[in-house]
């Protein structure tokens, strides 16, 4: 399998690129969708071995700007695994699978007791009971900060991301002034995977998987994005969300169809009076975005949420150079109907911002382990800026 970059330079080439996807299995990494596919837009996208020739002689035919990014997904998939730390155990520094996620998140809360505590919020498609941990210290009225990963099955790097966070709050509570003020004056409630059946199927079938694992009715296709199943311009026509079954972009058959969106949106709706601050952590092309993306209007306190955007990617930059772009989702990347941020901001939740983290499409979803160090460290570095800012500005 390869995965190719192209970049069409008019209508004509777009329409190359549509009928390519009309006729053979095309699987679109960035952007998420044929439909958004415009010119100058650069677009990346994995065909299967045996078609991927003939799809490289079109594209040379077409005299279309190409290149191939992944010559052999399935070697880039096994070199992803080159940590040093290949313990069976749980490591920060790995990919670690389910059973051992669903085993760290007992083990953190047993060994931290008065920092972390463990609940269930709901169950998946497949019976999976869905963790969340709970940090900080016990106070009265304490407002709060929600953090998951692990919407879309592949994006591997997002959970190890969460599992970082809540290693670093942990280790550095009473040593590091900003995390224990953090902890001290704030909660933070941390889902560590939210599509944990598609994440399964990650590790035992197809590690390119990206949806759940529900069955859709009169369709032999499985699973909804759950990224595109909120009700935040729910499955608008044209904004990156597909009605069809069987395309990545299936935003479900009504709004919150997925258990696990769900389960996520009743328990930010039970905690609404405390949450002021909602992050979701996706990958991969370094992007820092806020609401809207179902829409192009920008949101009412779109100055201040553009400022703490650039401020916190600044921040992230400062440790190894990582440039992050940043801005609303719509005009930044593509619109995408359905997502998280946009539902918990139209809810109320003021500051909502989603992380596409490293790299910009040498790796794609298959970034190797040797990076989770540098991606989480950078990354929490923006993450304690905005749960800072939150803090100073508590409304």
């Amino acid at each position: 399998q390869k995965v190719f970059r192209v970049i069409p330079q008019n209508d004509e080439q777009v329409e190359i690129i549509n009928s390519l996807a009309s006729n053979i299995e095309v699987d679109f990494w960035q952007p998420d969708s044929v439909t958004l596919v415009r010119p100058k837009m650069q677009v990346d996208f994995r065909v299967e071995a045996d078609i991927s020739f003939e799809v490289e002689d079109l594209l040379k035919e077409s005299g279309m700007e190409y290149r191939v990014l992944i010559d052999n997904l399935q070697a880039a998939v096994d070199a992803q695994f080159d940590s040093k730390a290949r313990t069976t155990s749980h490591s920060y520094e790995k990919y670690n699978n389910w059973e051992m996620i669903a085993a760290w998140t007992a083990d953190i809360a047993a060994q931290n007791p008065d920092l972390v505590s463990r609940s269930v919020i709901g169950e998946t498609y497949e019976g999976r009971p869905m963790y969340i941990l709970k940090m900080g210290k016990s106070g009265p009225n304490k407002k709060a900060i929600f953090m998951d990963c692990g919407f879309h099955a592949r994006e591997w790097i997002s959970p190890a991301f969460c599992q970082w966070f809540v290693k670093e709050a942990v280790e550095t509570y009473g040593k590091d002034t900003v995390m224990t003020t953090l902890l001290d004056s704030l909660d933070f409630y941390v889902l560590p995977v939210v599509n944990i059946d598609g994440y399964v199927y990650t590790w035992t079938n197809d590690r390119m998987w990206r949806k759940t694992r529900s069955k859709n009715a009169g369709s032999r296709c499985i699973g909804t994005d759950p990224n595109r199943n909120f009700n935040a311009g729910w499955c608008r026509k044209s904004l990156g969300a597909s009605k069809k079954p069987c395309d990545p972009t299936y935003c479900g058959s009504a709004p919150e169809s997925e258990k696990e969106t769900k389960a996520l949106a009743d328990f930010i709706r039970e905690h609404l009076s405390t949450i002021k601050a909602y992050l979701t952590i996706h990958s991969y092309s370094q992007l820092l975005l806020f609401p809207y993306s179902y829409t192009y209007k920008l949101p009412s306190n779109y100055k201040e949420l553009n400022s703490i955007a650039g401020a916190a990617a600044k921040q992230l930059a400062s440790l190894y150079n990582t440039e992050y772009t940043y801005g609303p989702g719509a005009t930044t990347i593509y619109p995408a109907a359905g997502g998280s941020d946009d539902w918990a901001y139209d809810e109320g939740i003021k500051y909502a911002f989603t992380f596409e983290l490293r790299d910009t499409g040498r790796y794609g979803f298959v970034l190797p382990e040797s990076q989770i160090k540098p991606t989480c460290e950078e990354t929490l570095l923006a993450v304690k800026y905005i749960a800072n800012y939150v803090l100073e500005h508590l409304y």
